[in-house]
């Protein structure tokens, strides 16, 4: 008789096949186990049982194949997608039956990318690997969907995620800041694309890709942003200027901002590397230049709202990473106050909203090219 029993932390669904064989399968959750028992239980019922055994013949190829069929036109396909892609045919095989690939597959193939080394031969991060996880299990919901699968064999443990450590705050001080650029001089191109991030916040591939439309009104409009929200982020007269340059020099000649010999500029990482490595900086990447740009307009009295509308955060979780700042900006605030009451001192005390900022207010002063 078809039954649900529980056993340990999950649920076991036990049942008779129509050839008599005993099939037993576990479940973390209980309304997942009664679900799965029903659907088969009505298979046996109406002698369509062995539909659910499609994955005996599809292959992890074909799931891939379809897969590239259908998204390969996403920009995260492009970017990363199709790497993993190559990676899981690889080590599982293109030939294997989609039903020979089992849980204890997915947790070895884990943990295998935890010692897999980086083309730089550095450690992988922990959210490299959870991307290449996600991008696994997706990629198996979707075999599900089309049927050529019976059912994702990450439902048989854990997701595989590892917990990410979001809150890197690493941010140039201002020396550091005039050091950068001064190395970055050697490459005007370079100089203006780190110019810009310092003093807009954007990401590296919305300022790679910024086109001249884009700027109008006082602001920049960005509408392709990784949380597809648009967002608008106001010029300062630095910025401004430094655009004026540019317009200039190009003549007209490129929809886009940011070229070298005419042509739109795709990729910074080489030059931007070795001007850190001139100017003594380490553990630092091009996208904290974005913590520089938040954490400098906060400890200069921009609030944590408007900082989160800057960077284009969807929720206030990712912006209070820079609350201490602004915690030691109030402490050095109240601190204009010290001595006041004292008998026979008439302080004069402070306006603390004359210590409020302009989000627009330049970072630094742009210095002519």
């Amino acid at each position: 008789m078809a039954k649900v029993t529980k056993r340990g932390n999950s649920y076991q669904i036990d049942y008779l096949d129509p050839h008599g064989k005993r099939v037993r399968m576990s479940f973390k959750k209980k309304k997942d186990a009664e679900a799965e028992l029903g659907k088969r239980v009505s298979l046996i019922a109406e002698k369509r049982y062995l539909d659910v055994k499609k994955d005996y013949k599809s292959t992890l190829g074909e799931l891939i194949d379809n897969y590239v069929e259908n998204f390969k036109h996403q920009k995260s396909y492009l970017r990363s997608k199709s790497y993993y892609l190559e990676n899981f045919r690889n080590y599982f095989g293109g030939n294997t039956l989609l039903s020979k690939i089992e849980y204890v597959a997915l947790e070895t193939y884990k943990n295998k990318l935890r010692t897999k080394l980086t083309p730089r031969k550095g450690i992988r991060a922990i959210a490299t690997m959870n991307r290449e996880m996600v991008c696994l299990h997706g990629l198996f919901r979707k075999g599900v969907s089309w049927k050529m699968m019976e059912k994702n064999p990450f439902d048989n443990g854990d997701s595989l995620m590892e917990k990410e450590n979001n809150k890197r705050t690493r941010f140039l001080i201002e020396e550091e800041i005039e050091r950068l650029l001064a190395e970055c001089r050697h490459k005007p191109h370079l100089y203006r694309i780190v110019f810009c991030a310092l003093n807009t916040g954007m990401r590296k591939g919305e300022i790679l890709s910024l086109k001249w439309e884009q700027i109008r009104n006082g602001f920049i409009y960005l509408t392709e942003t990784k949380t597809s929200e648009p967002r608008e982020i106001p010029i300062n007269d630095s910025l401004v200027k430094m655009f004026m340059e540019i317009r200039r020099e190009q003549e007209l000649t490129s929809p886009y901002v940011f070229t070298y010999a005419g042509r739109r500029i795709d990729r910074v990482s080489g030059g931007f590397h070795a001007a850190m490595k001139r100017a003594g900086i380490t553990g630092f990447r091009f996208n904290d230049l974005r913590h520089t740009f938040a954490s400098h307009l906060v400890m200069k009295g921009a609030s944590l709202k408007e900082v989160q509308e800057l960077l284009g955060h969807k929720s206030m979780t990712m912006t209070l990473r820079y609350a201490h700042l602004a915690e030691e900006n109030k402490k050095n605030a109240v601190s204009l106050l010290n001595g006041m009451g004292v008998l026979g001192q008439n302080k004069h005390v402070t306006n603390m909203s004359q210590t409020q900022i302009s989000p627009s207010k330049p970072l630094l002063s742009h210095a002519k090219i």
